[in-house]
């Protein structure tokens, strides 16, 4: 019991001591006049403004797609295609779907402004029937960050 009481003591002053430690002032300064800046292509200043017309935009020739009537079993695929249509590089760092049974692909590399990729979706219509309809969430560093696109149709 007497050890229990010492550990408890001893941890709870050391972690007393850390939290009333101070932040190493050239650390703050560094990071206050912007010398890493570069690492991070954030438009939000410190100020808290935000330059949204720099930042990279994710638009979809087809935003939602119609795959019509299928029969249940099947598995419907489509490729959803997109620009930057923004200033500065796409990068996606997710796409999930509203159900398990749809999977998405993104490209993992940085999308320059101007230049089109494509994300692709599989839809497993087994044990589903009746009106479909499969969200897939893309999350980037754009202008909205969280995107939505659409697969829907019939399963006969």
């Amino acid at each position: 019991m007497k050890n229990t009481v010492g550990i408890l003591f001893c941890l709870y002053g050391c972690l007393w001591m850390a939290c009333q430690s101070e932040p190493k002032e050239e650390g703050v300064k560094e990071i206050r006049n912007g010398s890493n800046s570069d690492l991070v292509r954030n438009p939000v200043t410190a100020d808290g403004t935000a330059d949204t017309t720099q930042m990279a935009r994710l638009t979809f020739e087809e935003p939602e797609y119609d795959f019509g009537e299928v029969k249940e079993g099947d598995v419907v695929e489509h490729t959803f295609k997109f620009t930057n249509s923004g200033k500065t590089p796409l990068l996606i760092s997710n796409a999930r779907s509203s159900c398990g049974c749809t999977v998405p692909e993104w490209p993992t590399e940085p999308i320059k402004p101007g230049e089109s990729g494509v994300i692709s979706a599989k839809f497993n219509t087994a044990g589903r029937t009746g009106f479909q309809k499969k969200l897939i969430y893309v999350t980037a560093n754009s202008l909205p960050s969280l995107t939505s696109i659409l697969l829907k149709g019939q399963v006969k």
